[in-house]
């Protein structure tokens, strides 16, 4: 009886170890030619492939230096930031040519566009004004007055208190992004008359800052240094606190177009948009605004609300 108690005592330790063996003390482990391991975390996985962007010449300067960055963080991945205008990025990205496509205007606004099969990413905001020529003389202008420089009605700058010089005009063309919400708010839909036509906001800005009298418009993230001049409108300075207080008008959101939901690599590049260091930090080294630090909104027929 004796015997049978120690046998039964034996078993039970030797259950017991089994047991103990098996848990590992909360830890897996694998055993290879007599070596232990700790099986490890899944890593995060690596992005790779290649992103077609084009659209908003406005936007190039932001999202080619966000597309520097995320290719830095993720070596195997590969972006093309092209310009060209929100008409072209809107319908590069609809016909399926570019994986996103990037405009200064809501898709709704522009014809031809099937708004309704595109996903919209608004990634940031973007004050517009009126830029001339450092040598014209001015740094105000009225609503009214802006209008008749651009509709002809007024052609020199002496008009305005400025030198005496004929006022060159620098547009961009129908397809762009910037000048669709510039003619609709700066210049209330009025139609301006022919000018030099550019393409480009970096060429509009060498041609104001080489040609005397020039007048055109730019965004704000294009007022880097003093080659051109960005003029208030009716008193209101063209800063980034005027615009997220609605006082200055001239503003629009940064639209990042997908068709359909974005694939695995652009939603991460979209989300990288909207990431803390580049809201914070990326947006206001090139000259652009949080959306999360307005104060008023717009949609896309124009209407403005206090949030």
């Amino acid at each position: 009886m004796k015997r049978f108690k120690n046998l039964s005592l034996l078993t039970l330790f030797a259950a017991v170890m089994v047991f103990m063996a098996a848990c590992g003390g909360g830890t897996s482990t694998d055993k290879t030619e007599g070596k232990t391991t700790t099986t490890k975390t899944e890593e995060k996985k690596e992005l790779s492939g290649s992103l077609a962007i084009s659209g908003s010449s406005a936007m190039q300067p932001l999202v080619a230096a966000a597309a520097e960055e995320f290719m830095a963080q993720n070596p195997k991945v590969d972006i093309q930031v092209q310009a060209g205008g929100s008409g072209t990025g809107l319908s590069q990205v609809a016909e399926g040519s570019v994986q996103i496509g990037n405009s200064d205007v809501f898709a709704e606004e522009k014809d031809g566009i099937p708004a309704n099969q595109l996903v919209d990413h608004q990634v940031a905001v973007v004050g517009i004004t009126a830029a001339v020529n450092p040598k014209v003389g001015i740094k105000d202008i009225s609503k009214e007055d802006l209008i008749k420089v651009f509709t002809g009605k007024i052609t020199n700058w002496k008009e305005l208190g400025g030198k005496d010089q004929k006022i060159v005009l620098v547009n961009r063309p129908d397809s762009s992004g910037t000048r669709a919400v510039f003619n609709k708010l700066a210049l209330d839909g009025a139609t301006p008359a022919e000018g030099i036509t550019e393409d480009s906001s970096n060429t509009v800005k060498k041609i104001i800052n080489e040609t005397d009298g020039a007048i055109g418009y730019l965004a704000f993230s294009y007022f880097t240094d003093d080659k051109v001049t960005p003029l208030s409108i009716d008193g209101v300075e063209a800063t980034d606190e005027n615009v997220q207080t609605g006082k200055f008008p001239v503003w629009a959101y940064e639209h990042s177009y997908t068709k359909g939901e974005p694939t695995e690599l652009a939603k991460a590049f979209l989300d990288f948009m909207m990431s803390d260091d580049i809201q914070n930090n990326l947006l206001k080294q090139q000259g652009y605004l949080p959306v999360t630090k307005m104060q008023v909104e717009r949609d896309a027929k124009g209407n403005v609300t206090n949030k």
